[in-house]
């Protein structure tokens, strides 16, 4: 059940991103300057960062092992214009992709976290899995407002591929 909230979360976001010009998907709604290019970009690294690194204890794959983190804490958003579009959705689906790997040689959730947290603790794939639906799912509310404002498209989309 959580996987398919995660999933269903995802794909909404993928959704909402889905079906606009490389203008429109760059475009950020005043006054803020996030972009679903960027929420897209976002959230490939989250997947990455919790699931391939976190938990797996696994080294970040490209673009974040090279990107330039001491000089832009915020390059997955900062960069995001630069990457074209279809790149931008491959690198998303691609990072759920080996988070759903990893996800499948789990059998049991209080399995704990390779890297541990400030505190010296694990997380379990529990918390990650919650955490991963909370903030997925609090992105797609972020794409709500970007994706009305540019082209009045409202509310959740069937999940489709783009």
């Amino acid at each position: 059940m959580l996987i398919a909230f995660l999933n269903y979360q995802r794909a909404v976001l993928i959704d909402k991103a889905s079906g606009l010009t490389d203008e429109q998907l760059h475009t950020a709604v005043a006054p803020s300057s996030l972009t679903l290019g960027a929420l897209i970009n976002h959230m490939a690294l989250v997947e990455d960062d919790w699931f391939t690194s976190d938990f797996a204890g696994e080294p970040m794959p490209e673009p974040w092992a090279s990107a330039p983190w001491g000089d832009d804490r915020d390059w997955e958003f900062t960069s995001a214009p630069d990457v074209p579009t279809e790149e931008l959705f491959a690198r998303y689906r691609e990072a759920i992709a080996r988070s759903d790997a990893i996800l499948d040689d789990v059998d049991d959730l209080a399995a704990l976290s390779q890297r541990l947290h400030p505190d010296g603790e694990a997380w379990s794939m529990r918390w990650i899995l919650i955490h991963m639906i909370e903030e997925t799912a609090r992105h797609c509310g972020h794409a709500d407002f970007i994706r009305e404002s540019l082209d009045g498209s409202v509310g959740d989309f069937r999940p489709t591929e783009s």
